[in-house]
């Protein structure tokens, strides 16, 4: 069994018990990846060419209608919303729906995921429907896996698809033993005698005629010779013409007088009793007629089993047969089929040697090996997708005036009970089952303080909800460690004696908000008991995040207490530690505070930057605006949009930098960094620059997409490559509420200082005018 970082996997095609080649493909394609790959969830979604549809096992989650193009829109919202990490479209023109399968185009086109599409026919001289059908399911795909290395010239020269893009892999055929065929004869009443095989879903082009014209001469030097003609007549032939293929090629035989030699297995085996027909075969026949043939799933089982092979020169023939794996006829021509199937029975060296290189060949295309190069080709395009997103119509940043949404807490009281604030959600709705957190209670405090501050939304609500956060916090204060716990059970019961070293300092940044801020006394009041007995385990911590939550909480703190001794020590003590990591960690081209950028990464400067100025320490001042500097270039694209760094792996130093997925917690740290930054150097462009990254939660981002819903006040969950979590949890919630909260008390204060420049300007004009 194998490992693969993708989650889950949808393949769009056709599925069994649908009868046809593309089905067959795409049923083994799932089985095999799901037996090599067992922790990857693999579903399918087929299309559906009759309005009852087809009886298909559980591994069918969705099912599109050929003929109705909503349907394809539908398939697409499915796949987006239920997290799928990566599509592979089966592709062949006549089993979607639409001018040359055109809308399989209306689905891809909405998808969020990479998608890698296995092409099953590939037209050297398309129309021009169909060219263009091909050429815009190559630009909308990452990868293109062709079965024959013809197709890779002919998508380059003909449809300008670039060969980068396309990639050769076989065709997956059974793991079967290379055995004498005189093993399984007796089950066909063919023992002791010559078999020959064509096998596949009957249609006029397959050529049979011209292989049952060859059984005269045949039937000459080996008259115990039968010719097996194994498959039902294909379904679309069905519906339109019925039986007239297979009763022309039965009146055929009957005039040639080969009838008794010629059997016809009306029927569409499955792949084990197909395994006892390949393993009867002494040569196998295939007089297809469509010289464009790209692909041919019975040639590559006959010639990966081990047999004989005698095929007309279509395109996949020539190459699969090369190096004396086959032998190869003119189109149409019954008397070359003879000659070649008597040489090839007169020689037994000559045909058990060409027997023994088609099957050395086929080890390297039984499906578990087929199956991890498209596990490896699937993790390549996953990664890539990570490195370099699928680019969405990334807007302008629209003007300032209007570009801040209006304050919503209707998400955020939806995640309020009575105990707290719940940490997860599901799409919009809370998920008990994760609990709560002291880190998102937290976060909800300092978000009512700025409220209460700017005289945002309702009194009473704002002041219920810091009235159930703080008792969160209070309760979840351990008195015996000088520790708060963190996680709480939806039963309330605590799942950890002590929290983190980082939730721990996030707290103490809370506590020092209602100090510092809030006018509600009771809050004060439990704020400072709290504040004052935790403060003092933040000594012993190592955390740098830590140790910069805590001082942003002492600066807020000391708003209120400027000359509280112990707190000032605490927080000369952690600021001087966090200069010495840095001092320690920055080099010229790499000026930060550790060896990896991980998350809630612009704090560490801003805390800097903050205890620096409440020191008057241009040292640590400068330094942080040089950190954070550097970091804000290192997350803007070029075209100005801002890109944190991801969490899924990061940016360690000298490595490569994760692109995501993208926390809405970066943004708001960021965001809070500028603001921080302007107050203390008043330089505009820091004001700018936090307003560029608000944009981020509208849709200035990789993907082109809004990140909020502005009706409820929630965030979704973050980016990924190609889609964006529907999850609207409490830590990306409060984090687009407290940036659009800490940018609308800046609004406030350049107003307030407007205001007092005006006044100052008409006390002035007022004095003049006196003395005048």
């Amino acid at each position: 069994m194998q490992k693969s970082q993708i989650r889950k996997i949808a393949v769009i095609g056709t599925y069994m018990p649908r009868q046809c080649g593309v089905a067959t493909f795409t049923t083994d394609f799932c089985e095999a990846l799901s037996a090599q790959y067992p922790d990857t969830a693999i579903c399918a979604i087929p299309v559906n060419d009759t309005s009852e549809g087809y009886p298909y096992p559980s591994r069918v989650e969705f099912e599109i209608t050929e003929s109705d193009i909503e349907s394809y829109r539908q398939a697409a919202d499915y796949l987006n919303i239920n997290r799928v990490d990566l599509v592979v479209l089966q592709h062949e023109y006549g089993i979607f729906g639409g001018p040359s399968g055109s809308y399989i185009l209306e689905l891809l086109r909405e998808l969020r995921m990479p998608v890698v599409t296995v092409l099953h026919t590939v037209l050297d001289e398309p129309d021009r429907t169909q060219h263009k059908v091909l050429a815009e399911v190559g630009r909308l795909s990452d990868r293109l896996v062709v079965m024959s290395h013809h197709a890779l010239n002919v998508l380059n020269t003909r449809y300008q698809i670039p060969l980068e893009k396309v990639i050769y892999i076989p065709h997956g055929i059974p793991d079967v033993p290379f055995v004498d065929p005189n093993f399984y004869k007796d089950q066909f009443d063919a023992a002791g005698k010559v078999v020959l095989l064509t096998f596949g879903l009957l249609s006029p082009n397959k050529g049979i005629e011209h292989a049952i014209a060859a059984m005269p001469a045949i039937l000459e030097h080996y008259p115990d010779a039968l010719y097996f003609v194994l498959g039902a007549t294909h379904p679309h032939v069905r519906r339109r013409d019925g039986e007239a293929y297979r009763l022309m090629l039965q009146r055929l035989a009957r005039e040639l007088g080969v009838e008794h030699a010629v059997v016809f297995f009306n029927q569409f085996v499955r792949l084990e009793k197909l395994v006892e027909f390949i393993g009867a075969t002494d040569i196998y026949v295939t007089p297809y007629l469509n010289r464009e043939q790209i692909v041919s799933g019975t040639l590559a089982y006959a010639v990966g089993t081990g047999k004989a092979v005698v095929s007309t020169p279509y395109w996949h023939a020539e190459e699969l047969l090369d190096e004396g794996r086959g032998v190869i006829v003119p189109f149409r021509d019954s008397a070359a089929i003879a000659q070649q199937v008597i040489w090839l029975l007169d020689h037994d060296a000559d045909r058990h040697a060409m027997r023994k290189r088609g099957y050395e060949l086929g080890r390297e295309m039984i499906w578990s090996q087929v199956a991890q190069r498209y596990m490896t080709l699937f993790d390549q395009v996953r990664d890539q997708r990570l490195l370099t997103p699928q680019a969405g119509n990334i807007s302008r940043r629209p003007s300032r005036a209007s570009s801040l949404p209006p304050l919503s807490l209707s998400h955020l009281q939806r995640m309020t009970d009575s105990t707290g604030l719940l940490q997860h959600a599901t799409f919009s709705v809370p998920n008990y089952g994760e609990g709560y957190s002291i880190d998102d209670n937290a976060r909800g405090l300092i978000a009512t303080v700025i409220m209460e501050e700017l005289g945002l939304g309702s009194t009473e609500q704002v002041a219920a909800l810091a009235g159930r956060y703080l008792a969160y916090i209070a309760h979840a204060f351990n008195k015996d460690a000088g520790r708060f716990r963190n996680f709480l059970s939806y039963d309330r019961h605590w799942l950890d004696d002590v929290g983190s070293e980082d939730s721990h300092g996030r707290t103490l940044w809370a506590l020092g908000m209602v100090i510092g801020r809030s006018t509600d006394e009771g809050h004060v009041g439990l704020a400072s008991l709290l504040f004052n007995r935790a403060l003092p385990a933040v000594v012993a911590f190592t955390a740098p995040r830590a140790w910069s939550f805590a001082l942003i909480g002492i600066h807020e703190y000391l708003k209120r207490f400027t000359s509280d001794r112990g707190a000032q020590r605490v927080r000369d003590d952690l600021a001087d530690r966090l200069m010495q990591t840095l001092s320690s960690n920055r080099m010229q081209d790499w000026p930060w505070f550790e060896e990896s950028l991980t998350y809630d990464n612009a704090t560490l400067p801003r805390a800097l930057l903050l205890a620096g100025a409440d020191i008057e320490n241009t040292e640590y001042t400068d330094a942080a605006i040089n950190s954070l500097s550097w970091l804000m270039n290192l997350q803007f694209g070029e075209d100005g949009h801002f890109i944190p760094i991801g969490s899924q792996g990061f940016y360690h130093r000298g490595e490569e930098r994760a692109r995501f997925d993208q926390q809405p917690i970066e943004a708001y740290a960021t965001i809070a960094a500028c603001l921080t930054a302007f107050r203390e150097t008043g330089d505009i462009h820091w004001h700018v620059q936090a307003q560029s990254v608000f944009d981020w939660f509208l849709g200035r981002n990789d993907l082109g997409v809004s990140l909020i819903d502005p009706a409820t006040g929630a965030c979704y969950d973050g980016l990924q490559p190609d889609w964006v979590n529907q999850n609207q949890g409490a830590e990306s919630t409060l984090a687009f509420l407290l940036a659009l909260l800490d940018l609308r008390a800046m609004e406030a204060e350049l107003l307030a200082e407007e205001a007092a420049r005006v006044a100052e300007r008409l006390i002035l004009a007022k004095e003049v005018s006196v003395h005048a």
